[in-house]
């Protein structure tokens, strides 16, 4: 079969031409921005790239088109495919109807750490030799990749909970389970398309203000997934979230496992980072790694959780999360320059914000933080957050911002005082944290998207001005 994506550079739509390659279908796709790093892994793959939406595709002629939620009406290759009443399909609908059907999938929601509990439960199974596919809105560096099916050798793989035979294909696929919508002509949240038999729920907070009116209206949707879990699948659900909660009640038939709490799974940090697991306030072992913050062992307990329905041993599920190796653009260091580290993080949200902040100032101590934030998500843009985001930075010692699309930033962090900055200008903007960096400092850039290629700009000027940074 031959599939055009329309929208193919997104990291979900990329993973699903991926996918699609990997299973024998013949991909070509098109999108408004074709730029590495999406565009030259998806050529790698031998996926043809089209830039822009000119209606003149229509001449490749494929058996279907995949439509990414980021195309609307008015798109002339969209109108087009209507005017002719050519066959066309949203990503989600196309990976469940083509890749999920009679497959365990394992979804992990939630408004914050659905890449990293994905990749930790993706990277968990793969340690117990369980090869599952996986669809992943970032990159896990224990995979190198995104997204695969999850093929295996001829083998038996037989666990409590499930008996299967396969030539080919893991019975297992963990997906990053989203909340925002499927597409234009469906929208519903994408994760009702991928029927979980274990699903997670991290945490639940209001996002996404382009499509969601109220937190109600997201909580509808966590809802309608709940509805579709089956009564012989699990639910793992974040004990400490009271807005999980208030959605669990609406109705529930599903088993349910909580962490966070003493009656599920529960954590205790060690001195030097151990983190004990427990369940059912019963010790299963001790987790040595080096991730930062409460919200990474929450995560690791979510994904132990998961993995443990699926047929992992929790002492295999803790020895996995030791070689656990994070995602790219999550507390990644990016480079250290004259002491001076630079690390990128997706964080856009307060609450991600304010955690991130947390884990790194209890691994720095009392060393200087300089926080460097995009607001750039549809959210972030429109200042929905704008009360919330002042309080979220505290934990740093400096706060620069690039508000060129975030005027309202300017006033916001007028709490912060002398320590808050703000920018339209991105040199300007490096060169002044370059100026107020000095050896032993932290600089964390926060931001879901490029910005501008700060990272390599920021180490690449530092370098080019060893001689004046403060010893």
């Amino acid at each position: 079969m031959h599939i055009h994506i329309l929208g193919i550079c997104g990291t979900f739509m990329g993973g699903i031409a991926a996918i699609a390659r990997e299973s024998g279908h013949k991909v070509t796709g098109c999108d408004k921005d074709v730029y590495p790093p999406m565009s030259t892994q998806l050529e790698a793959q031998g996926i043809e790239l089209i830039a822009g939406y000119s209606s003149d595709q229509i001449q490749l002629r494929p058996d279907i088109f995949v439509i990414g939620n980021v195309v609307t009406r008015g798109n002339p290759l969209m109108e087009e495919v209507l005017n002719q009443n050519l066959p066309y399909i949203s990503g989600p609908q196309w990976l469940s109807e083509n890749i999920l059907r009679e497959r365990w999938v394992l979804a992990v929601s939630g408004t914050h750490g659905k890449t990293t509990t994905s990749s930790m439960l993706a990277w968990i199974l793969e340690y117990a030799g369980m090869n599952p596919g996986f669809l992943i809105g970032g990159i896990p560096e224990n995979f190198g990749i995104s997204a695969r099916v999850g093929h295996i050798s001829s083998s038996t793989f037989t666990n409590k909970n499930a008996d299967y035979e396969s030539n080919e294909v893991s019975p297992f696929f963990v997906i990053e389970a989203d909340e925002y919508d499927t597409a234009f002509f469906d929208k519903r949240s994408k994760f009702v398309h991928y029927r979980p038999r274990t699903a997670i729920l991290n945490n639940l907070e209001f996002d996404h203000a382009d499509i969601f009116p109220d937190l109600a209206a997201i909580e509808r949707q966590f809802h309608h997934l709940i509805r579709i879990v089956p009564n012989n699948g699990l639910i793992v659900s974040n004990a400490q979230d009271e807005n999980l909660q208030r959605v669990l009640s609406q109705g529930c038939w599903t088993p349910i496992e909580v962490f966070g709490s003493d009656d599920g799974w529960q954590s205790k940090i060690q001195a030097n980072n151990a983190m004990e697991v427990y369940f059912m306030q019963e010790h299963q072992g001790d987790l040595q790694w080096d991730l930062m913050g409460e919200h990474n062992r929450m995560n690791a307990l979510a994904a132990i959780s998961a993995a443990r329905h699926a047929g992992v041993p929790v002492k295999t599920g803790i020895e996995a999360l030791t070689q656990f190796k994070n995602v790219k653009r999550r507390m990644e260091t990016r480079g250290v320059v004259n002491g001076i580290t630079v690390y990128d993080d997706f964080a856009h949200h307060p609450t991600s914000i304010q955690t991130t902040l947390s884990g790194l100032r209890s691994h720095v101590g009392k060393a200087k933080i300089i926080a460097v934030l995009e607001p750039r998500s549809n959210t972030m843009k429109m200042g929905v957050w704008k009360d919330a985001l002042a309080n979220s930075l505290v934990e740093a010692d400096q706060v620069f911002c690039y508000a060129s699309d975030a005027q309202w930033a300017r006033t916001t962090l007028l709490p912060l005082g002398e320590k808050a900055h703000c920018y339209d200008d991105l040199t300007k903007l490096i060169t002044t944290i370059v100026t107020a960096s000095k050896s032993g400092d932290h600089v964390l850039i926060m931001s879901n998207g490029g910005f501008g290629g700060i990272h390599e700009k920021l180490l690449n000027t530092l370098q080019a001005h060893k001689e004046h940074v403060q010893i």
